[in-house]
């Protein structure tokens, strides 16, 4: 009667996981055929298409393009720059931010938890157009300049606009990223390390960031692909020349009509994010396994 019985239980458990296994595959699927859908047929078709050349057969032209051509080379250059100084200040700024908020009181820290997210509610055309208004050469703050004297130097239509549009709407999103990661730090290991005189800068490195290190991971990565692909603001207050990859992209294919080059430079911007994506995810799986 025991083994009977221990069967039965046994029989039960595996028909009981087996439905829950089928349950989740089942809650899944919905997902992933959007993620199919949406994702990874379109960016499939894009690298179908960006091996064509212009006699019907495939090859690797398109790329070698992306590279050989000396304005394709600026672009490229171009983006990966602005991208980097964006990147970095977004870190400084929003981690800065972050630290003060949550290691300090009083009505400064009240103003800015109560003001920093508001670029986030404002549309980006409306932001850039706003910034055009601002910095432009006959923008307010030029205008204002010019009673004392001073010439406002060319921000708007250089990298300098783009950087600072991009400031503008990554900051207040990595600031309460970064926000909620130190939100999470119990204030007793930090006042123990004081307790032992652990210095400002030591508590930053030993304590402070490799705890919020993967929510900074999680920073660094949206910032990286929001940048890199971004278009409104290199499109409005851009420079003619060089241009961001998404500008390219789309004068590529609107204005010159060369689907199969403008689908090269989408797929390549894909895989400069996939880098990064990679990058994100080893940390992440690495960091798993030595918690296991």
């Amino acid at each position: 009667m025991n083994a009977v019985s221990t069967q039965k239980a046994a029989g039960k458990k595996i028909g009981r996981e087996a439905r829950q296994s089928i349950l989740g595959l089942a809650m899944v699927l919905p997902s992933f055929a959007i993620l199919l859908l949406t994702v990874i047929i379109p960016i499939f078709q894009s690298f179908v298409m960006s091996l064509t050349n212009d006699s019907g057969g495939y090859d690797l032209s398109r790329y070698a393009y992306l590279f050989t051509d000396k304005g394709m080379r600026a672009n490229i250059l171009f983006t990966l720059r602005v991208t980097a100084i964006t990147c970095v200040l977004v870190l400084l700024v929003s981690y800065s931010l972050a630290i003060y908020m949550r290691f300090n009181q009083g009505p400064v820290v009240d103003l800015i938890r109560r003001t920093y997210m508001i670029p986030l509610f404002i549309p980006g055309v409306i932001a850039t157009y706003g910034l055009i208004n601002l910095l432009g050469n006959h923008g307010w703050l030029s205008r204002m300049l010019e009673v004392v004297g001073v010439e406002l130097p060319r921000i708007i239509f250089d990298e300098k606009g783009i950087i600072i549009a991009n400031l503008w709407f990554n900051i207040p999103f990595t600031t309460m990223l970064l926000s909620s990661a130190l939100s999470g730090i119990p204030s007793s290991v930090i006042e123990s390390a004081k307790d032992v005189g652990v210095g400002r800068l030591t508590l930053f490195a030993k304590f402070i960031f490799p705890l919020s290190y993967k929510t900074f991971l999680v920073a660094v990565t949206f910032v990286f692909m929001g940048v890199i692909g971004s278009f409104t603001a290199p499109f409005l207050i851009g420079a003619n020349s060089p241009q961001m990859l998404g500008v390219s992209m789309q004068q590529v294919f609107s204005v010159f009509q060369e689907r199969e080059q403008a689908a090269a430079i989408a797929f390549f911007s894909f895989l400069l994010c996939s880098v990064l994506g990679a990058f994100y995810i080893r940390s992440v799986a690495e960091e798993e396994k030595v918690k296991m």
